[in-house]
């Protein structure tokens, strides 16, 4: 039995910029990144909110006119350890 995190499918890293907020969000979701892309282009050319969700279940919702980037990327594993390249 494998518990690794991986094991429950592939996940999608997010880190979303917002205007006059220093820090950025960062978060995995279980969507594709085709699912992001398009769910980011519709909210920029609206002005509508973004609302994505998360891989714990957690609705994530930013204003469209408020996003500074969005940067997209597959999730990677992390390593731990002196074993670790």
């Amino acid at each position: 039995m494998s518990t690794k995190k991986s094991d429950s499918g592939a996940t999608t890293q997010v880190r979303i910029a917002v205007a006059n907020i220093s820090a950025d969000l960062v978060f995995e979701t279980n969507s594709s990144v085709a699912d992001v892309k398009s769910a980011v282009a519709a909210a920029l050319s609206n002005g509508s909110p973004l609302t994505l969700q998360d891989s714990r279940g957690h609705e994530i919702i930013v204003a469209g006119d408020k996003i500074g980037f969005v940067d997209i990327g597959a999730a990677t594993d992390r390593r731990v350890g002196f074993g670790a390249l």
